[in-house]
């Protein structure tokens, strides 16, 4: 058998730099190395990506432990959710990554991780839910996370896709990410060769793209639309740019009227860190 191509501590290296990649991009609406916002600052999403590295890339748990662990350590170095959406797209990309070896791709083995998701890993990630208390997490009448959970990961993601664009990953083998995401931050690598500027786009390419979904929960779906449109104009000024140091001005003053407004386009936000973690790990 072939041997894996990576090793426990590259997966938790991996994560820790996509963390670290994605807050030095201007995100507007979200916490970044230009500004905080929403209560939480730069220094709550470094902390929460020091203490949870280790767990995420832990071979010795299932994808649900991991990533109610990694819940419980960000609650008790920060106090608050910072990264319940991450951790449910990154975890699956780690554990597949984990397995791929000269014979299986990232994407072949992401979808022996999502079929091999059980009840117990819904357990833990209702657990984990709960524990984090998303903004506009609510209630639902079918496979409510406050209930105990009697259908596997992947059944209770699938259920929820419709109204979650991460659950939505769990049900279409995080096609957002592995077909659309990589492919838009590779182009913009190529365009400019710097990360930051990069991260940028793949993040304003997934708001323009899709409705967020945090948005979405908060404020309703005409928000969520109302996004989109504002983030299609800067979008186009940001991709069009030789040189996107020239629009930085207009995304700053953006940002600064989504958050006086209370807009935190977080969903984006975890698609972007995922995306670059595949892209690390492809």
């Amino acid at each position: 058998m072939a041997s894996p191509k990576f090793t426990s501590s590259q997966l938790a290296k991996a994560y820790k730099t996509a963390c670290m990649a994605e807050l030095q991009a201007l995100k507007p609406g979200n916490v970044h190395a230009f500004a905080d916002g929403h209560g939480m600052t730069i220094d709550d999403f470094i902390k929460s990506a020091d203490v949870t590295a280790e767990i995420v890339a832990r071979a010795d748990m299932r994808v649900g432990e991991r990533i109610f662990y990694a819940v419980e350590a960000t609650k008790q170095a920060v106090g608050q959710n910072t990264n319940l959406g991450m951790l449910l797209l990154c975890v699956p990309i780690i554990d597949a990554a984990s397995h791929v070896d000269s014979g299986r791709s990232l994407a072949d083995c992401l979808k022996g991780t999502l079929a091999a998701l059980n009840v117990e890993d819904a357990r833990m990630v209702a657990k984990a839910v709960v524990r984090a208390n998303p903004a506009g997490l609510g209630q639902v009448s079918q496979h409510d996370v406050h209930d105990e959970p009697h259908v596997t990961l992947l059944e209770l993601m699938k259920a929820a896709q419709d109204r979650d664009r991460i659950a939505r990953q769990y049900a279409h083998g995080f096609e957002d990410i592995l077909q659309f995401g990589v492919k838009r931050y590779a182009d913009a690598m190529l365009k400019w060769g710097n990360p930051a500027w990069s991260a940028t786009a793949l993040y304003l390419a997934f708001l323009t793209r899709y409705p967020d979904t945090h948005v979405r929960r908060k404020y309703g779906e005409a928000a969520a639309q109302a996004l989109m449109q504002e983030a299609a104009g800067i979008e186009q000024l940001h991709c069009t740019s030789d040189n996107p140091k020239l629009v930085q001005k207009k995304l700053i003053d953006w940002d600064a009227l989504l958050k006086q407004r209370g807009i935190n386009p977080g969903t984006s936000a975890d698609l972007t860190v995922a995306t670059i973690l595949a892209s690390y790990l492809l």
